[in-house]
């Protein structure tokens, strides 16, 4: 994924984020055992040598006419910078409103703060009790030599029409997509053409669950899919 990121050359807003930040640690099945920084739960070194896993949220947000809206990541991100992925992908941190566990509130409160922080989307738009945890898995996918994730990742869907303003820090572009476009996305991802990547996490629920999931968001039926008891633990393909 090129060139490691040097701390040196690190985008001071993403610099704040990776020393002020603290990440949930959590071990393989979700209980949580203690807390670091962003910077640290993101060095494979780390990764490797303390198993440093770490929780995480991934959105999926459609349109009231079910097309899914996905970010391009920014070209400052230290971790996957400018692939394709879905809505918004982030980690809830070591305070107490993102640690509740209860209906999975503290992952919903750190969803709402991160698309209002990367996308505009105010948090009143976007209420707790809308999002639906579908599931979770637990994967591990180097970015470059020197970064990459080792997360236990939150699900979240939700069925919203929203009013967008991306951070520019944060996001390079957006835009939203039906069923095909998708595939055509993947396939040119696959092919390598117009130099388009997608996130390993998004890739991951793409050829894994996304389809059938989509099916439920046109009938309303998320519910029947949702499985919060098993961790899918999956493989991104090299």
């Amino acid at each position: 994924m090129g060139s490691a990121i040097s701390d040196s050359a690190m985008d001071a807003v993403q610099r704040r984020l990776m020393f002020e930040d603290e990440c949930i640690l959590v071990d393989e099945n979700d209980r949580v055992v203690g807390h670091d920084t962003k910077y640290n739960c993101h060095l494979m070194e780390k990764i490797e040598k303390e198993n440093l896993l770490h929780r995480a949220f991934s959105i999926f947000l459609f349109s009231s006419n079910y097309e899914l809206l996905l970010q391009q990541r920014s070209a400052t991100k230290v971790t996957f910078p400018l692939v394709w992925t879905n809505t918004c992908c982030s980690h809830p941190l070591y305070r107490d409103s993102e640690l509740i566990e209860e209906n999975h509130l503290g992952v919903k409160n750190a969803a709402r703060r991160k698309l209002e922080d990367e996308l505009g989307i105010h948090a009143a738009d976007v209420p707790a009790d809308d999002f639906v945890p579908l599931g979770r898995i637990l994967y591990k996918a180097p970015s470059d030599g020197k970064w990459g994730e080792y997360e236990l990742d939150y699900l979240l869907f939700v069925v919203r029409d929203v009013k967008l303003q991306p951070n520019p820090d944060e996001v390079a572009a957006v835009r939203y997509v039906n069923r095909e476009q998708l595939k055509e996305l993947v396939r040119k991802a696959d092919a390598g053409e117009e130099g388009l990547k997608l996130s390993p996490w998004f890739r991951l629920v793409v050829d894994n669950f996304l389809m059938e999931w989509w099916d439920h968001v046109e009938k309303g039926t998320l519910d029947k899919v949702a499985n919060m008891e098993v961790i899918h633990r999956l493989n991104p393909t090299p």
